[in-house]
């Protein structure tokens, strides 16, 4: 149950804040492959697997290539991207729901959701994809913020329930079915409430494990079932767009599409070129991922921006697109660490990019590293796959993407100063931190 003040926040939030009232704010359109390593699409350089429409959508708009996921793994990433907030804010500390976590926890219900904060503001909500969140009542999207559900709760592999707002429809769902379903539901969602604005959470299961290719796309690609999978799923995204073309809201809706992670360790076909690290790692290859952003006539075309931003940037930023006041939230509700990108993505000349540093966590052990400008720092080198000595590591993102020279004993004040930071931000975030959810 959310708190009456939690209630009472929201309430503030259903007047848009930059919107006329004979105005309406933009739809979007939130879309995420799931363990998609950064390598994996041929506009980030992929030689093999041919994704024309994501493609052609990163040049409809913004290409990020400093774009960073909430986590390493599943149920972390899923949590930040939804809230804004560091997944440790939220009581995390390692693993997913169904592996690591204890049975029963999952995203609190106290916290704000992205859902949340758009239907407050007067928007159709729906999911169709991937929660991951958690099982139990008082956990799942349809009370979270979300009007139209249709999704399985965890990864592919732990589950073979389709669930619908709070029962299961389909056991056992066909996964290599899946992306298609997903796709058609989100068409449908399009076709009926496209008179009113709406938030579309589109978090499908691929490319994750078990790659298992659709009966129609199976050896089509030149990369194998791997290559198979990803490029059905650019398809279908394609599908997607053009039922926006067909009614007209390509100009109003703004599209995001990202990875959840880096490349899964054990499929081994995944690439996160040219970073080190992989799913579950706090080195580049395990959170650094493909990200863009189209919204014409407002983000310009053929852009690329090497900005540092982050999946906990979304909420807020989105927030200012659609005219949604923030900052009218109540004390009670967690803090949100992401800031406004806003002005960067539009390529405003006026504003100067607004995150300086970043907090990375790896996917079992929590908080390993911390990122200010070019420069990432490893508290304990064997984070970064250091093994040699003892002590810190630091590396230049800049000239060494792949985090291969340590040049920790060349600036110790820099060394010392960000791993004063990062002990700050800590605290911080300990002393305003809301407990996981558990089952009743």
């Amino acid at each position: 149950m959310k708190t009456l003040p939690f209630l009472l926040a929201l309430t503030l939030l259903t007047c848009p804040a930059g919107t006329s009232a004979n105005e309406r704010p933009p739809n979007v359109v939130l879309i995420m492959a799931d363990d998609l390593g950064y390598h994996d699409l041929s506009g980030y350089g992929h030689p093999s697997i041919k994704t024309p429409v994501l493609d052609r959508l990163a040049a409809e708009g913004v290409k990020l290539t400093s774009f960073y996921a909430g986590a390493t793994v599943c149920t972390p990433s899923r949590m930040a991207l939804l809230t804004g907030a560091y997944p440790a804010r939220l009581g995390w500390t390692r693993g997913v729901v169904g592996y690591m976590m204890k049975q029963g926890e999952g995203l609190s219900p106290e916290a704000l959701t992205m859902a949340e904060v758009f239907k407050a503001a007067g928007y159709s909500t729906g999911i169709f994809g991937k929660w991951h969140l958690g099982d139990n009542p008082g956990m799942r999207p349809h009370e979270q913020g979300f009007d139209t559900t249709y999704y399985i709760n965890k990864s592919n592999n732990q589950t073979k329930d389709l669930w619908k707002d709070d029962k299961v429809v389909t056991s056992p769902f066909n996964n290599r079915l899946l992306t298609e379903k997903f796709t058609t539901q989100a068409i449908e969602f399009i076709n009926t409430r496209r008179e009113k604005p709406f938030f579309l959470y589109l978090p499908y299961t691929a490319p994750h494990f078990p790659l298992e290719a659709h009966p129609d796309w199976k050896g089509r690609s030149q990369f194998g079932v791997y290559g198979d999978v990803v490029e059905e799923m650019d398809h279908r995204i394609g599908q997607l767009l053009k039922a926006l073309d067909q009614h007209r809201l390509r100009q109003n809706t703004i599209v995001i599409f990202l990875s959840d992670n880096g490349p899964e360790p054990m499929t081994r076909e995944s690439k996160a070129d040219p970073f080190r690290g992989r799913k579950w790692s706090a080195l580049e290859g395990g959170t650094r991922v493909p990200c863009f952003i189209r919204y014409p006539g407002t983000i310009g075309k053929n852009r690329e921006s090497d900005a540092l931003i982050a999946a906990i940037d979304l909420l807020p930023t989105l927030a200012q697109a659609c005219g949604i006041d923030l900052s009218k939230l109540s004390r009670g509700t967690p803090v949100i660490d992401g800031v406004n990108v806003w002005p960067t993505l539009a390529d405003s000349k006026d504003s100067p990019h607004p995150r300086e540093d970043l907090l990375f966590w790896h996917g079992g052990d929590g908080f390993q590293a911390i990122r200010v400008g070019k420069w990432k720092f490893f508290p304990n080198r064997r984070h970064a796959g250091l093994k040699d000595s003892a002590g810190a590591a630091l590396f230049d993102l800049e000239s060494d993407p792949g985090e291969k020279v340590d040049l920790s004993a060349r600036h110790p004040d820099r060394v010392n100063a960000m791993r004063r930071l990062a002990e700050h931000r800590l605290v911080e975030i300990k002393k305003n931190m809301v407990a996981l959810g558990k089952a009743k």
